[in-house]
């Protein structure tokens, strides 16, 4: 891993975990050199704002963001993006978002032109794919939200969620055995489980007394990550790193 990153400072992790193995080192050279340009941010900051008009994809070199949606008053989280997430590439078609793209805490992207992705679609069928591949990854993690939504209650959606936090950070190496660092707050995981910050404070503490998780300042540490994964009915299978889902040599690249 260490030499992956120090070979691909900006898009080390594009896929980690599940198909990086599929990029051939010619495409791996082709997407670092496609970062046209590197933002870092301090703090929390709106990278797209809903229905702004962009000509641009980002990709997350480090740090945290969310998608949120603001409605009657309220934000409602309703995406989380680790590092190595090619963030908004939907845009490319769309060009404009239904919610806003936001950084947690300090954060660094790189951006790519939709000009720049209009010829990697046109010239780099197999890269085109995987790229296809990490948008339908999203689509597949959203729908595993709505599932544990209708499925669960909230303690046992926490735990889905964290477990799942847990396991993305895993895989693109930024995980520890006992756990995971985050800017995460209460109110962000509340905003995430379709509950308020009172009632995510009463699933936490129920979490912690039945020494199945310790959330505190964004650290969870968990000494029984099976447990864990029990109480949230989380199965990581959805992510596509194993399982039936594995991708394995399905979409590897051209000889």
């Amino acid at each position: 891993m260490r030499g992956e990153i120090d070979s691909y400072p900006l898009t080390a992790r594009f896929l980690m975990g599940r198909l990086r193995h599929a990029m051939s080192e010619r495409e791996k050279e082709i997407l670092e050199s496609s970062i046209e340009e590197v933002r870092e941010y301090d703090q929390s900051h709106t990278v797209l704002e809903r229905g702004k008009l962009c000509d641009f994809s980002t990709m997350l070199v480090s740090g945290f963001a969310i998608r949120t949606i603001h409605e009657n008053n309220n934000r409602y989280i309703v995406g989380i993006q680790v590092p190595g997430d090619f963030m908004d590439l939907h845009a490319f078609a769309l060009k404009r978002l239904d919610h806003d793209l936001v950084t947690l805490g300090p954060t660094k992207i790189g951006l790519v032109s939709h000009k720049r992705l209009q010829e990697l679609m046109q010239g780099e069928p197999h890269l085109s794919r995987l790229f296809w591949f990490s948008t339908l990854l999203d689509a597949a993690i959203h729908r595993q939200w709505t599932l544990k939504l209708q499925q669960l209650k909230a303690s046992r959606r926490t735990a889905h969620l964290l477990a799942e936090i847990w396991h993305r950070f895993d895989q693109v190496g930024l995980a520890n055995p006992t756990g995971f660092r985050s800017p995460l707050t209460q109110s962000d995981l509340a905003d995430m489980c379709g509950t308020t910050p009172i009632h995510m404070n009463r699933s936490l503490g129920e979490l912690r007394r039945k020494g199945l998780a310790d959330f505190r300042r964004g650290k969870l540490v968990c000494n029984d990550r099976a447990a864990l994964e029990q109480m949230g009915d989380f199965d990581p299978t959805y992510l596509y790193g194993e399982g039936d889902l594995f991708m394995g040599d399905v979409m590897s690249f051209p000889a």
